[in-house]
Parts: C-alpha cells; sequence; structure tokens
C-alpha cells in the first residue's frame, strides 16, 4: 500500500515531457459529466469512492492545458462557478485500466459546464471554441483522441423548442466536432439523461435514444439514484455511470 502511494505522488510530481497520455477521452456535456456526486449540501462533502483514486497511468489536462495527474473533483475550475463533486470520468478510466493493465496511459480533457443547453454548445459558441481548442491541446504531446464522451440534455427539458429541436442539434454537434477534429469516424458515447429540470424529460430522452450517427453508441442512465435535489447523479451513481461507460468503450471501440 505504501508502494502504491509513492508511485501516485510520483507520478503526480512528473513533467508531460515524461509521461505522455497516449488514449485521449474528451468529456464534455453539462453539471452530471461535471459531477455533482457528493453534493447534498452547497459544499462537497469530499469523500472520494475507491474507484476514483489516483492512477499513475491516467492524467488529465488542466486548466492551463498542461497534463496533471487527474483527481478528483475533475472539473474544478472548468465548470467555473459552480461546486462540483465525483463525476464519471475518473471511474471510467479506472475501470478501463483495471480491465485492459496494458490500455496504456489515460488523458482525460474535461470540458463540461453546468446549466447549458445544447444550442449553447453550437459551432461558434465559447463552449463549442473551448471544446475543441482543448481538444487540439490535447494532441500537442502526442496521442490520440480515442473518444468523446458526452453528458447533456437536462436543461433542454423546460421549453417544447429546445426539446424538440434536441436531436438535430445533438447530431449536428458532433458532426460539426469531427470535422473540427479531422476524425470522421470518432467514437462517441452519449448518455441519456436520468433527471431533468423541467417536463419535457422524455421528448429529449427519445431524441437522445434515437440518434442513428456511425460510430455513436447511447448508455441510458434512467433509474440512476439521485442527490436530494433529485437533478444530479450521486456518487455511486457517477462511478456505476463510469462503469458502463468504459464497459461500452472497451466492447464497442477497443480493438
Amino acid at each position: 500500500m505504501l508502494l502504491f502511494f509513492f508511485f501516485v505522488a510520483l507520478a503526480g510530481s512528473v513533467c508531460p515531457e515524461e509521461v505522455k497520455p497516449k488514449n485521449i477521452f474528451i468529456l464534455a456535456g453539462q453539471s452530471n459529466m461535471a459531477g455533482r456526486g457528493g453534493l447534498n449540501t452547497p459544499k462537497w462533502d469530499g469523500k472520494i469512492p475507491y474507484e476514483s483514486n489516483p492512477n499513475p497511468n491516467i492524467l488529465q489536462l488542466a486548466l492551463d492545458k498542461s497534463w496533471v495527474q487527474a483527481h478528483e473533483p475533475l472539473h474544478a475550475g472548468i465548470d467555473y462557478g459552480k461546486t462540483v463533486g465525483i463525476g464519471p470520468g475518473l471511474p471510467f478510466a479506472n475501470a478501463i485500466l483495471a480491465k485492459d493493465p496494458s490500455f496504456g496511459v489515460i488523458g482525460l480533457v474535461p470540458c463540461a459546464k453546468g446549466a447549458t443547453k445544447i444550442k449553447q454548445w453550437a459551432l461558434g459558441t465559447k463552449l463549442y471554441t473551448r471544446l475543441v481548442d482543448r481538444a487540439k491541446a490535447s494532441l500537442q504531446s502526442g496521442g490520440k483522441i480515442q473518444a468523446l464522451i458526452w453528458y447533456q440534455g437536462e436543461s433542454d427539458t423546460n421549453e417544447k423548442a429546445d426539446a424538440e429541436s434536441y436531436k438535430s442539434r445533438l447530431e449536428k454537434l458532433f458532426q460539426d466536432f469531427r470535422r473540427d477534429l479531422n476524425a470522421p469516424d470518432l467514437p462517441i458515447i452519449m448518455v441519456a439523461i436520468a433527471s431533468a429540470e423541467g417536463p419535457l424529460m422524455e421528448t429529449v430522452r427519445e431524441a437522445q435514444l434515437s440518434i442513428n450517427l456511425n460510430n455513436v453508441k447511447c448508455i441510458d442512465a434512467k433509474g440512476s439514484h439521485l442527490n436530494k435535489d433529485n437533478l444530479h447523479l450521486d456518487t455511486a451513481s457517477q462511478v456505476l455511470l463510469g462503469q458502463k461507460l468504459a464497459d461500452t468503450f472497451l466492447s464497442s471501440f477497443s480493438h
């Protein structure tokens, strides 16, 4: 156990020139991707599950676009102006390495922003520009973007116009992102929402579950346990979601 923590500490001090991510994953969407696990009060409870522990082979792209040791809360500083907690990113990466120890160094690129509608991620917006900019920056020291992981939609359940245009807007976002990264077949794993801000959850869920683009897989989060706010996934559900995302990636896109 002491040896494990020694290597974790060591990994936290290495430079990106010494440890480079081989497999890069872009994490985008709104608050349930950014992570609200452990937020039953205005302050994060600070409890980190075993599945979210640091790993010498998991890095994250920091706010300044440098590679650092990945740690919770993964979206601190990225989901600015919000209190963040446990999300699915680290459980996802740890699950991949547990199932495939030879997978190599993983680089996570947090980009999610809470309380955002799909139209706020459209081509030309600040969030879209930041998403593409951080994705491209992650490639500067080598490696390959293996997938975009997307979890968003709760904020599009308030207005009929937003819910009914959700499918076309999401498909356009995915197509634009692939084009701007020159990766037309980039794997995308998206999550169908488990909760909603408004009354049109099923309209948005139907749109998500009916996306029919090449190399896009959808995981259904319905039934996940939520925080007391009945909107955000609790820590246990975030861990489970991360593991499901890992299973989907390994079974569908890892060859």
